[in-house]
């Protein structure tokens, strides 16, 4: 299907309810408008069935592991069943682990701490800074930013064809991209690694919310992803896959829950043997309510249907794409190009605009959010800008002049709770602020820049 053909037909579904849709905020304008939720790459509203299902737990919320009281035990019941959910969601092997996190950041941490001596690791410029930037301990290969998906598998075969094949290896690899929304060959990157003796670890913080995500079918070794962006909320992730290194490793956080025996020695000191389960890394009282909002959240997107989701969310973001492609003074970002496959990511610049300014009017005067700056991906941002990522100067002054590259992007993102009128406000928000202009002054406040309030005028009127 055509983008042209895609936009001229209605949404295929109705979105999921989640949170806050009907939440209204005010305009620096007057009045007030239904917020307009664009920024579910950083953190997607909780869908309202994960809500109403920690609802209903909540009172019967106890100890999780070891207590011997009713809510103790049905506690440990969901928590350990949530493992379960999450396992089938991935579609995990029969001996693979799954650990609960805080987020995916710190799943990649758990599993840069647990690699084996000497492990050589390569990973790709482009990547989120939650998976550049864990391995520090290990000997690290950071391979340029490919301009095809073919090229990605090819610089990877290269790298590891250089390599010692008797050490240990992992590749990290995104499955979409935080920037450009973008999906990766994971299967083929798979395939590379395997067939050099390394193993790979997927981070599907923005592929598992829009797609489905097979363990089996991707071979991937391991996989990390967020709650908050698989709209479930209360601060938890997820790390699952093969158990060998995981079940050698020394515990990410030592602590109750991750010893099975802890005796004193004769010299004053302690011996302590350490599980070899999921547990011997979730040291510490779990976050049971963090975990089953996943596990609940899982249930949702599964019983929804992928299909349905997908085919729902490329409507919105042909529609997206179609708008800002009317506007001529429009960017979008893009390492493959317009016909890559892609999930509702989408991150663009403006000529003559400076991004948190744009931003900020977008906030401001029509009640959207959407997030603006380098997205956590620098060296990512460096290479689609052409220029340096840098902070931003004066939000009242323009970007960059026109000719000119610019510093900063705007990012808009939406998935299965988005309704059709937030991305057709969103395009025509784009287009009426750069044909008219910002409606209201702005001034930079801690690095920020927000509606000027202190005189109470517009920017026509201030003009």
């Amino acid at each position: 299907m055509s983008a042209n053909t895609a936009v001229a037909e209605q949404s295929v579904a109705e979105p999921l309810a989640v949170l806050g849709r009907d939440v209204t905020v005010p305009l620096v304008t007057g009045g007030e408008v239904t917020y307009a939720a664009l920024d579910y790459a950083a953190s997607a509203p909780a869908l309202q069935r994960v809500w109403d299902d920690v609802a209903a737990y909540a009172p019967y919320y106890g100890s999780v592991h070891r207590g011997a009281g009713y809510l103790s035990q049905l506690s440990t019941d969901l928590f350990e069943n949530a493992r379960k959910t999450v396992a089938k969601f991935l579609d995990c092997r029969d001996e693979d682990q799954v650990v609960f996190t805080r987020s995916t950041t710190d799943s990649l941490n758990l599993l840069a701490a647990a690699l084996p001596a000497d492990c050589q690791v390569y990973v790709f410029e482009t990547e989120h800074h939650a998976s550049l930037l864990p391995w520090r301990e290990a000997r690290v290969t950071y391979l340029d930013a490919p301009r095809t998906p073919a090229q990605a598998v090819a610089t990877l075969e290269r790298a590891l064809a250089e390599r010692d094949p008797e050490g240990p290896a992992l590749v990290c690899v995104t499955g979409a991209s935080n920037v450009t929304g973008e999906l990766w060959p994971v299967r083929e990157l798979a395939a590379a690694a395997h067939t050099h003796g390394a193993r790979i670890v997927l981070d599907a913080a923005q592929l598992a919310p829009h797609h489905p995500v097979s363990v089996r079918e991707l071979d991937v070794d391991w996989v990390a992803f967020s709650g908050h962006k698989l709209y479930a909320p209360f601060g938890a992730g997820v790390l699952a896959g093969r158990s060998d290194w995981l079940r050698t490793a020394e515990p990410y956080l030592a602590g109750g829950g991750a010893s099975r025996k802890v005796s004193r020695r004769t010299d004053g000191g302690v011996d302590v043997e350490w599980h070899d389960s999921a547990a011997r890394h979730e040291a510490g009282s779990p976050n049971v309510i963090g975990a089953y909002s996943i596990a609940s959240a899982c249930k949702a997107l599964t019983e929804a249907g992928f299909d349905t989701l997908v085919a729902r969310e490329q409507y919105l973001i042909d529609t997206v794409r179609a708008g800002l492609a009317e506007v001529p003074e429009v960017r979008i970002l893009s390492l493959f190009g317009d016909d890559a496959p892609r999930v509702g990511v989408i991150s663009f610049v403006v000529e003559g605009w400076n991004s948190s300014h744009f931003a900020a009017a977008l906030s401001a005067e029509y009640g959207i959010g959407v997030r603006d700056g380098l997205f956590c991906a620098h060296p990512l941002l460096r290479t689609l800008l052409g220029s340096d990522p840098q902070t931003q100067g004066e939000c009242g002054a323009p970007e960059a002049a026109p000719g000119e590259k610019s510093l900063n992007a705007i990012r808009v993102s939406f998935g299965a709770g988005t309704p059709d009128e937030h991305v057709e406000r969103f395009v025509g928000a784009v287009k009426e602020l750069v044909r008219d202009g910002a409606r209201w002054n702005y001034r930079t406040e801690d690095g920020r820049c927000v509606p000027d309030t202190s005189t109470g005028t517009s920017a026509a009127t201030s003009a």
